[in-house]
């Protein structure tokens, strides 16, 4: 560990750190602008790409090292090229994952709120790993502690409905009203606590065989919805929730995910469910042709590329985009 020594630097003095390492302002006002309304900080998430690097040993093992000079011929208007493309790339992902979300709120209504309108306060209808165990580091099973955290959220919602419900009813939220404050998280938690007959049924809307498979999706899909909710850098990410990927032949459309783990390692594991969900839910939607035409504008810069992001070769040609 060792302490923090980095200055504060005035816009002038950024634009000239980074020229000084070799990262060219042609166009000083547009760099201006956007360290003033965007942040050094944020933006070096999307110039780090750019900078060179080296081989070097250390303790008798080669690693790569990330250098503060950049590799030649970069500038800042390829800076803001990737930051454009990533944010795009997040408002599309949002779409699509609005639409996932909302149909799976209403695929555990349909199937948990037969048991009665607060079945998801009711233990007897859960998994009992998830209502009784208590995560490592926690004092609280999952099951409590999603109670405990959807009943302060209806505490302090200020949305019309709740304001209704609770001044002319003595009792909870329903379950069909009660989902339209969960965020994609609590509906991942929620899911993955259901008993696996329930599970299995909302499973086999979506055509897959093993119920174990959508939780993962829907932790994943979660994470990068996460990601896009809270503005941060998509394009390059690896998945901190990894989907698991069907068996060859149990989805066709997916198969090719099979043929190397670096597909669904990397953001188009996530890119790749959602298609193949939003194809179920509303497969008329010309999401997957806008991907496609976003993609066409991935910007040239030294050291990144399209591939990075997990797509395999002629991605395109696959079935799954050519629905």
């Amino acid at each position: 560990m060792q302490p923090y020594t980095k200055p504060f630097l005035t816009i002038d003095k950024q634009i000239a750190l980074i020229t000084s390492r070799g990262l060219a302002v042609t166009d000083r006002a547009l760099a201006e602008d956007y360290l003033k309304n965007i942040g050094y900080y944020r933006l070096s998430g999307y110039w780090y790409p750019l900078r060179d690097s080296r081989m070097v040993t250390i303790d008798g093992v080669e690693e790569r090292e990330i250098l503060d000079a950049y590799r030649p011929n970069t500038n800042f208007t390829q800076v803001v090229d990737i930051y454009t493309y990533d944010k795009q790339l997040r408002l599309l992902m949002l779409d699509v994952l609005e639409r996932i979300e909302i149909a799976l709120r209403t695929d555990i209504v349909l199937q948990i709120g037969q048991y009665g309108p607060w079945s998801y306060r009711d233990a007897t209808l859960f998994d009992q790993q998830f209502v009784h165990d208590i995560p490592r580091g926690r004092t609280e099973s999952q099951f409590t502690m999603f109670l405990n955290r959807f009943d302060d959220m209806v505490l302090k919602s200020k949305s019309d409905f709740v304001k209704h419900f609770k001044g002319k009813y003595s009792d909870p939220l329903p379950i069909w009203a009660a989902v339209e404050l969960w965020d994609f998280g609590m509906l991942s938690i929620f899911f993955s606590g259901m008993k696996f007959r329930d599970q299995r049924v909302i499973a086999n809307k979506y055509g897959l065989i093993r119920t174990q498979l959508l939780p993962s999706w829907i932790r994943t899909l979660a994470d990068t919805r996460n990601i896009c909710a809270h503005h941060s850098r998509l394009w390059n990410r690896g998945l901190s929730s990894q989907p698991k990927p069907p068996q060859v032949g149990e989805i066709s459309l997916l198969d090719h995910l099979h043929s190397d783990s670096f597909f669904y390692e990397r953001l188009y594991g996530a890119i790749s469910i959602a298609r193949y969900m939003q194809s179920i839910i509303n497969p008329n939607s010309s999401w997957a042709v806008k991907l496609i035409e976003l993609n066409k504008t991935f910007p040239a810069a030294p050291g990144i590329s399209f591939e990075q992001m997990g797509y395999p070769d002629n991605w395109t040609e696959l079935d799954l985009w050519k629905l």
